[in-house]
């Protein structure tokens, strides 16, 4: 059975929202949280605090489930970086993507832990599930981040985009991470969840990317 897409209220979140905050005060605030399943965004002094609700893990585990195994039957190199903390003090930005991976430079960050986006390259994809509503705007601070791709879904569509020179993400139909894979099939791929059993969507979603040129 699938779970409702709707975008879910700040009323009906775990959700709380605090400003003139300082650097300090949120590097504090993310020691403490630790690996508790709690999203910290942080943009200039203003810092939101959520715990995702289960529409939004029932999307984040198929998304992860589906991604890894199309790099798995393609032989593509991946490491997978969950919801890592990135962040950059002179940009006073930082978040936790809902998933995110390193492919292109897989090699650069292999068997490294404790990333920082001063030495290290940024996730080349990262994935925001759009359902649930926010107070802080994430998508600039994933571009100030500077993640080459983002994939927003809301529920019902996902978009593809890229980050362009401007700084600035614009929409397209195929990506860049996975040249070989088009946005519109993954997504009907995805909306076949909400109506069929949970392994016959994956084992066809595993034989179709193999045919892929």
């Amino acid at each position: 059975m699938g779970i409702s897409s709707a975008h879910a209220s700040l009323v009906d979140q775990q959700h709380i929202v605090l400003h003139d905050v300082s650097w300090d005060f949120y590097e504090h605030l993310l020691a403490e949280v630790g690996d508790r399943p709690i999203r910290v965004t942080y943009d200039s002094g203003s810092l939101e605090i959520m715990a995702p609700l289960d529409v939004h893990e029932y999307w984040k585990s198929r998304f992860g489930q589906l991604i890894e195994l199309m790099c798995l039957e393609r032989d593509i190199k991946i490491i997978p970086g969950g919801s890592t903390t990135f962040k950059l003090k002179d940009k006073e930005k930082g978040l936790e993507p809902d998933e995110c991976y390193y492919v292109q430079n897989a090699d650069a960050v292999r068997f490294k832990h404790g990333l920082d986006l001063t030495i290290d390259p940024p996730p080349d994809l990262a994935l925001e599930i759009d359902i649930t509503s926010r107070s802080i705007r994430r998508q600039p601070i994933y571009a100030a981040l500077g993640i080459p791709e983002l994939w927003r879904f809301d529920g019902k569509r996902l978009s593809a985009l890229r980050l362009a020179p401007s700084g600035q993400y614009s929409t397209s139909e195929k990506s860049d991470v996975f040249p070989f894979l088009s946005i519109a099939e993954l997504n009907r791929f995805l909306m076949r969840f909400e109506k069929e059993e949970h392994n016959t969507v994956v084992r066809a979603f595993r034989d179709w990317v193999i045919t892929l040129k």
